[in-house]
């Protein structure tokens, strides 16, 4: 891996990229494929099936208990593909008909506390168009900022050079739900970007605000009918409620913080400089529908994912002075190397101000996968 200090590389936009990639890919490549329904619908029933086991754990002799844990693995392994099944539908590469988009997204969402309406506004709309730029919401906070709870929160929990150990371990299980408070709160009470605690605050139009309101009391009702099947039994809602919970969000949470919070700030969308796609072990691009491929996704949100290997080859071949490819165990090696906040585009810095580190020069490297 090339650790050199980040260069003064000329930006380069997605759009350029898309446009420059796309008369090499084939036009079904950007079809909306409706068998990935099935995907969300499978892991759904994973769900229902793993907490239907949980309701009778008060009739399991106690040392039989820890045989619900791979049960429990099962299911938060769905809660995380759920996730990223939504991810791609809400990008329209599943299914075109907005109300039943939206419908199966609520779903698919729902045990990640996401509002469908909130996600396409602070990812589709924010996020993909400002990509590590001052304004992302899903970058770093920057050393400048306030010292706010929501900076304070991140800078205990995620991955850094300062972080303790104990803390990032329990940071796995709760920074999803905290970027999720996060925003929701902030839309929902100063939706006039008055809010200081979000990294980047945005606004929606009322009518949008009204719905993430109305989605959020929806998911509230669906936790509420898991929490009744359970018979609101401590047992049954640690091992089949919390501990899924916890093992989906650290799935979800450790690939979108690799993804991003290693690379440097951009004021130009440079997918190839401020994004990184991670390799991972086949089974697990298998079962999370290909969610390592992040750099092609950034150039092609819509793609039908099946096609993000074909895009990382041309990538590859037109881009590799460019491109960011690492294994996945690396990557979370550079974030605990690395301060969480930003000095300044291509530099990080601790929350003291004391260690200022070169934000990393990644490029390819070679695989063990």
């Amino acid at each position: 891996m090339n650790n050199n200090l980040i260069d003064q590389t000329v930006l380069i936009t997605q759009a350029d990229y898309a446009k420059k990639l796309r008369p090499l890919l084939p036009a079904e490549s950007f079809l909306p494929d409706s068998n990935k329904v099935w995907v969300l619908l499978l892991n759904l029933m994973l769900l229902i099936v793993g907490w239907a086991i949980a309701s009778y754990l008060d009739r399991w002799s106690w040392q039989y208990l820890w045989l619900y844990l791979p049960i429990a693995i099962v299911m938060g392994n769905s809660i995380a593909t759920l996730g990223f099944s939504s991810h791609g539908l809400l990008h329209s590469s599943v299914i075109t008909a907005p109300w039943l988009r939206q419908t199966f997204s609520l779903l698919g969402f729902a045990m990640l506390w996401m509002s469908p309406t909130l996600w396409k506004a602070v990812h589709n709309r924010e996020h993909h168009n400002k990509t590590n730029s001052e304004q992302d919401p899903d970058r770093n906070y920057s050393h400048s900022q306030p010292n706010t709870w929501g900076k304070w929160l991140q800078n205990i929990f995620l991955p850094s050079s300062e972080v303790n150990p104990i803390l990032l371990v329990i940071g796995l299980g709760h920074i999803w739900g905290m970027y999720v408070f996060r925003h929701l709160t902030s839309i929902l009470f100063f939706n006039n970007r008055a809010a200081t605690y979000p990294v980047a605050t945005f606004s929606v139009s009322e009518k949008d605000r009204i719905a993430i309101a109305g989605e959020t009391l929806a998911i509230f009702g669906i936790h509420l009918a898991v929490l009744a099947s359970l018979h609101f039994s401590p047992l049954k809602i640690l091992l089949g409620y919390f501990v899924p919970i916890w093992i989906g969000y650290a799935i979800a949470i450790f690939y979108i913080l690799t993804h991003h919070l290693v690379c440097r700030m951009t004021s130009v969308n440079d997918v190839l400089v401020n994004t990184v796609s991670i390799r991972v072990p086949k089974i697990f691009d298998i079962l999370h529908v290909n969610f390592s491929y992040h750099t092609e996704h950034h150039i092609f949100p819509g793609m039908n994912p099946d096609y993000y290997p074909m895009v990382q080859k041309l990538l590859l071949t037109h881009y590799p002075e460019r491109f960011n490819l690492i294994d996945a165990d690396q990557a979370w090696k550079l974030l605990l190397q690395t301060p969480r906040h930003y000095l300044d585009e291509t530099t990080f810095i601790d929350w003291s101000g004391t260690k200022i580190v070169p934000c990393p020069k990644i490029g390819i490297i070679t695989t063990n996968l």
